[in-house]
């Protein structure tokens, strides 16, 4: 290979950062750091700085790009966050999070190179379109990555819009901010969520939503092996708990996912309308709960989408998870720059 990009993740806990090849190949070791998401701007810059220079220091090439993914309303256009909820700092005991801050061209003074940044799942699904299930030429390609949050992403090939485009296109939507699939409501009256509205699939699906299904039946006194998976101490629930119990037909667990991936379907259904895809690649940690989650999700989209493209959509579970933030900054930052 006769270049390399270097990946980044910027995470409210660490920020990991590595070098790899134009086939997504690493070429070099990954470094992780702490994030210092809450140390304020100067602190968690010079982390992502240090991070970055780790990173390029034991590189098998030298590397030409950085791309930095970011989960947040990010404008790669200024070099600006437009809005991140977990980065900033606290400011006479409130919490003030970063809002119009100024991020590409100090990064690019600390390293000596070119930063790139896109929002982490924006970034996670052109990461999965080029080194994943998309195989770098899929049609269409959506994808909802599930964890604390729920976020989404959707690249497109040029055959997949009208009018003269090249690929593949990430779609950002006009201020940068869009494709938040997580956000969609699929029940008006549902639960909560934390960015306000109710009933939308995040609050239905991310980790904490599916651990108080669980802690729900089990206060109403259902019989589970649960209990004994976490000595009895609910607060230590984890959905990994509730998919090993489902392996070994734990009744309740089963329940869990059925619901759950049932409400992930009814979202699943809307994009396949939406968007057409040819693939749906479910990503983030809870995506490794495989056929539990994904047997109902299926069923349900298959009632939900329109039939014709329900048939040409594959809805399937992603196969960069573990560094999909890495391979989605190394995937921007090999992007042609226009």
């Amino acid at each position: 290979m006769s270049s390399c990009v270097i990946g980044v993740d910027l995470g409210g806990t660490n920020v990991r950062a590595g070098a790899f090849y134009e086939d997504g190949s690493e070429a070099g070791p990954s470094y992780s750091n702490p994030s210092k998401a809450q140390e304020g701007t100067p602190a968690i810059l010079a982390s992502i700085a240090a991070t970055i220079q780790q990173a390029v220091a034991t590189a098998a090439v030298k590397p030409t790009e950085v791309g930095l993914a970011i989960p947040g309303h990010v404008d790669d256009e200024r070099g600006m966050i437009v809005w991140a909820p977990n980065f900033g700092e606290n400011v006479n005991g409130v919490f003030k999070y970063w809002e119009n801050v100024e991020v590409r061209d100090p990064l690019a003074k600390m390293t000596g190179l070119n930063i790139r940044m896109g929002n982490d799942a924006n970034l996670a699904a052109l990461g999965e379109y080029k080194f994943g299930t998309g195989r770098n030429s899929a049609k269409c390609l959506v994808m909802l990555t599930i964890g604390t949050g729920i976020g989404g992403g959707v690249v497109m090939a040029p055959i997949s819009v009208q009018g003269d485009a090249r690929g593949p296109l990430v779609l950002l939507g006009g201020n940068k901010g869009g494709a938040e699939l997580g956000h969609t409501v699929v029940n008006y009256q549902g639960p909560e969520c934390n960015s306000g509205e109710f009933g939308s699939l995040e609050s239905y699906c991310q980790r904490d939503a599916i651990v108080r299904r669980a802690q729900h039946r089990i206060r109403r006194g259902r019989k589970t092996i649960l209990n004994d998976m976490v000595g009895e101490d609910l607060s230590k629930l984890t959905p990994k708990h509730i998919s090993q119990a489902a392996e070994q037909g734990d009744e309740v667990s089963l329940e869990v996912w059925e619901e759950v991936g049932t409400m992930l379907g009814v979202g699943i259904g809307n994009f396949i309308a939406i968007f057409a895809p040819d693939i749906v690649a479910i990503g983030g940690q809870i995506a490794k709960a495989g056929d539990l989650l994904l047997k109902p999700a299926i069923r349900t989209a298959r009632n939900v989408a329109v039939p014709s493209l329900f048939s040409d959509a594959k809805i399937v579970v992603a196969e960069q998870i573990e560094d999909a933030g890495m391979l989605g900054g190394a995937a921007l930052a090999l992007e042609p720059r226009t």
